[in-house]
């Protein structure tokens, strides 16, 4: 090779190395979401230790700032009278019940807006028994930017469930709905 070349590939070496793993804070939710809902069996009774999606390490972490405030604007709110999530139900997976995640596949991550689209499937409905002939797996769309030199996620696009929804756009909508609330206004749940 010669000394242009290794020049050049001296100058692309740091780049490459540096690059944010974009599928990096994916594998940290979905890692979440699989010990939250696995299959611990009829013999045991101990359910195990809950992985908060949104808890104060994943937000400084995982998530974008934009991201970050809609949620913190949302958790003014919380879906229950006890505190905690503005959800009411598991974000990721989708639902209040469901089994353990099976077959979770994550693809390579996608250029998209100035970042990339992660896309990732599973199965979340195994243990219902039988399926209608159309069922398809659970299927989210991370997106995720680069911030401060790491990727992170801005939004989750969730395709399969109702509305398609953003989960960002269900955050702004929850902190609408329980601003509203809170002033005694509408009395109907935005979901």
């Amino acid at each position: 090779m010669s000394r242009v070349g290794f020049v050049a590939l001296a100058f692309l070496l740091p780049v490459s190395v540096q690059a944010a793993d974009f599928k990096a804070p994916v594998a940290e939710i979905m890692a979440a979401a699989t010990s939250n809902w696995q299959d611990l069996g009829a013999d045991s009774d101990a359910t195990p230790p809950y992985t908060d999606y949104f808890s104060e390490d994943f937000l400084k972490r995982l998530y974008s700032r934009d991201f970050v405030a809609k949620y913190r604007a949302a958790a003014k709110y919380p879906a229950y009278d006890d505190g905690g999530s503005p959800f009411g139900y598991d974000p990721i997976t989708g639902g209040q019940d469901g089994c353990a995640l099976k077959d979770v596949t994550t693809t390579e991550g996608q250029p998209a807006n100035g970042g990339e689209e992660v896309t990732v499937t599973f199965d979340n409905s195994s243990c219902f028994g039988e399926r209608a002939p159309d069922w398809q797996p659970e299927k989210l769309v991370f997106k995720l930017i680069e911030e401060g030199g790491r990727a992170v996620i801005d939004d989750i696009d969730r395709p399969s469930f109702e509305e398609g929804a953003s989960l960002k756009k269900e955050l702004v909508e929850l902190a609408e709905y329980g601003a509203k609330e809170g002033a005694g206004g509408n009395t109907q749940s935005p979901e």
